[in-house]
């Protein structure tokens, strides 16, 4: 764990306009680039990712290094993914005397996160931290979760409503496939909220933070979980039918649906969103058999 004093003032804007300028870069909106200002946040990122001096963090997408240098102050050891070429010389400034921060160029999306966290943390504890864009949120979190890296929890900034579907409670209005597919394999926690005017440039929303803890095992057991996720994405894109209805009309054979339906104790007439994960997985189960 590093001592880092407070400078430079990567959340004070007249700097931030300086340094960019300096190093001739421009914000993307095509990565949907949004650099926090908010000097409260980050310190609360790291240390919602409770990892010490003993343990790691990846970062996904470090922008200029405000969170990254919160990270470094708790961690032991920080590696930051970052796909912008036109970075390298401002981090080289911003974290210029921070020893224990190191960097992988490229698309997170394209990495092999299982091979770069062995090599990088070894048998240390991990948590993943970012700042996410808004527009690949749920694939991020997705392939992170999907691919069953050896991390504790994913404590990650997005965009207020995405926060609202991941953290919804089965049945609620807000949940969606998406909310089953994060509480397979996580306890999702939507931390505290953060402003639009949080960020530079603002955004045109609010934000929220939330925190991931990695299921040990998932919550109920499925024979093909492909299956289940398939049914569950073909069930809640026709929401307002019977999932009956909406399975048929995405390719399942009604009679084998209903045969299924009848062996899981699901009514005919249930929508998708009332059904439970456990429920889910006995209609997967039911129709492998």
């Amino acid at each position: 764990m590093q001592q880092i004093d407070k400078t430079p003032r990567l959340t004070d804007a007249g700097y931030i306009r300086d340094l960019l300028e300096r190093h001739g870069f421009h914000f993307s909106k095509k990565l949907g680039q949004n650099f926090l200002i908010n000097p409260s946040v980050c310190p609360r990122m790291a240390e919602a990712c409770g990892i010490g001096p003993d343990g790691g963090v990846l970062e996904i997408g470090p922008g200029i290094g405000v969170l990254t240098r919160e990270l470094a102050r708790q961690a032991g050891r920080v590696v930051a993914i970052e796909l912008d070429d036109r970075l390298p010389p401002v981090l080289a400034e911003t974290l210029a005397g921070v020893d224990n921060v190191s960097f992988v160029w490229g698309d997170r999306m394209k990495l092999d996160l299982r091979r770069i966290l062995q090599e990088q943390f070894g048998d240390r504890p991990v948590a993943v931290c970012a700042n996410l864009p808004y527009y690949i949120t749920s694939p991020i979190i997705m392939m992170l979760l999907e691919s069953r890296l050896p991390v504790d929890n994913i404590t990650v900034m997005v965009q207020k409503e995405a926060a609202q579907r991941l953290c919804a409670a089965p049945g609620t209005r807000e949940a969606g496939a998406v909310t089953l597919a994060v509480q397979y394999y996580a306890e999702a926690q939507t931390l505290f909220g953060v402003s639009r005017g949080s960020f530079m440039p603002a955004p045109n929303v609010d934000s929220a933070v939330i925190r991931l803890r990695i299921r040990k095992q998932p919550p109920c057991a499925v024979r093909n979980e492909a299956l289940m996720f398939r049914l569950i994405r073909a069930g809640f894109n026709q929401r307002r039918k019977t999932l009956l209805n909406s399975l048929t009309g995405a390719g399942y054979a009604k009679e084998a649906l209903a045969a299924a339906f009848e062996t899981a104790g699901i009514a005919p007439t249930a929508r998708a969103e009332q059904l439970t994960l456990p429920e889910w997985a006995a209609i997967a189960d039911a129709l492998t058999q």
